[in-house]
């Protein structure tokens, strides 16, 4: 894969730089419990022209971060101008023990995932395998919506939260152990807030009616066809859609609870893979956020990508839930499993992601092929402030301190 390539090129450049200086010896005797995988091409990153991220001081914020209590572990990776710039582990994949969170640990996505199910759709769309505009109801029976209006809503409204239910509708039975096909058909006893296509609420189990048109148009799971025409193809070898694929990876995070405590790896938001159910390692998630970009055409092509990341739709309630960034971010939207902002004049596209025990992010400006993700084994909140700051350095944005390190 050409991140591991790259890894390899970086390894070669840090031990160039053990030779004349003992800098890095001294750094990780410094913080023995944040052993760190490698940082890429570190010395790129103190050549100003190329490039404009002062990534000494995003890994010294970083580091800082991680002494807040019960931060377990972090995986972080930046792209920048098209290439990985940046890409270390912090922390430990458990408290209980001293293994490192390395470039190749294992997280989950959580809601991280629906991106790849709007691409996927979109890149289906573009093939003429499936319509985005036509009703839902063509190629999902599972998803029963009051009065029938499950005729009226297309797939694109399902991939962009617009079928007029209330905001998570029925992920309690989820999380009681319910098949998402019976709770969706029992959607039908609700009542709808709009109707479909009109207004936004965030779904997780009609989300995932998107994987009856997988099924019904390919004869093949949801998750063999994303690595088929995705992950396989994109050369993202860690990436899967199990809990059996993460608890036997050789090197995973296993998730705590904001007060530090282990938890265990529930199986809820697997049974609904379009909405939650992605795992990878850092380095993967990096090759998924570059494509996005448009670095991998052959794979993704440029017209997909802008097809699900095009704003539909209005979110009010992103806005106050990010309200604590609003000197700069405004213009909340969502478009196929993604997340649309203004960010200081310039139009940034991410998602964030969390399920127990585990939090995630990506953010990315498309334009400038640059952008940060970030996925941790905690359900700790500070780190989602990370995202903002990289993206001030990037910009030469004043400092902002949006990891709230300073606040308590």
């Amino acid at each position: 894969m050409i991140i591991k390539t790259i890894v390899l090129f970086g390894i070669a450049a840090l031990l160039a730089i053990f030779a004349v200086s003992i800098l890095q010896s001294e750094e990780g005797a410094e913080a023995p419990a944040m052993t760190a995988a490698p940082v890429v091409s570190e010395a790129l990153s103190e050549t100003p022209a190329q490039r404009r991220i002062d990534y000494r001081r995003l890994d010294a914020r970083i580091q800082r971060l991680m002494q807040e209590e019960n931060l377990v572990g972090l995986a972080v990776g930046v792209v920048e101008n098209g290439e990985v710039s940046f890409l270390k582990g912090y922390g430990k994949r458990a408290a209980d023990s001293d293994a490192p969170v390395t470039s190749d640990t294992v997280f989950r996505w959580a809601s991280l995932s629906k991106g790849v199910a709007g691409t996927l759709a979109s890149k289906l769309d573009a093939r003429g395998a499936i319509g985005l505009d036509l009703s839902i109801a063509n190629y999902s029976r599972s998803l029963q919506l009051p009065g029938g209006a499950q005729v009226r809503a297309s797939v694109r409204d399902v991939l962009s939260h617009r079928l007029g239910l209330w905001r998570n509708a029925y992920d309690d039975r989820l999380e009681g152990g319910q098949d998402p096909a019976i709770i969706r058909r029992a959607l039908s006893g609700t009542q709808l807030t709009c109707e479909p296509g009109t207004c936004w609420s965030y779904q997780n189990v009609a989300f995932d009616a998107f994987s009856d048109v997988i099924e019904k148009t390919t004869g093949k799971t949801y998750a063999t066809v994303v690595k088929q025409e995705l992950f396989g193809p994109l050369g993202m070898d860690s990436a899967s859609l199990t809990r059996e694929d993460l608890v036997t990876a050789r090197n995973w995070a296993q998730p705590h609870s904001a007060g530090g405590r282990l938890l265990d790896v529930d199986m809820d938001y697997y049974r609904v893979p379009t909405a939650g159910g992605v795992n990878s390692d850092i380095g993967d998630l990096v090759t998924w956020m570059q494509a996005q970009m448009g670095q991998y055409p052959d794979v993704i092509a440029p017209a997909v990508t802008r097809e699900a990341q095009r704003a539909l739709v209005d979110t009010p309630n992103e806005r106050r839930r990010l309200s604590k960034y609003r000197e700069r971010l405004s213009d909340p939207r969502y478009g196929l499993g993604w997340r649309i902002y203004d960010y200081a004049g310039h139009q940034l596209v991410g998602h964030r992601g969390g399920v127990d025990g585990y939090r995630a992010f990506i953010l990315f400006d498309p334009a400038e092929k640059t952008g940060i993700v970030a996925m941790w084994n905690s359900n700790h909140g500070k780190p989602h402030g990370l995202q903002f700051e990289a993206m001030d350095l990037y910009y030469g944005l004043e400092f902002r301190d949006w990891l709230r390190l300073d606040q308590g």
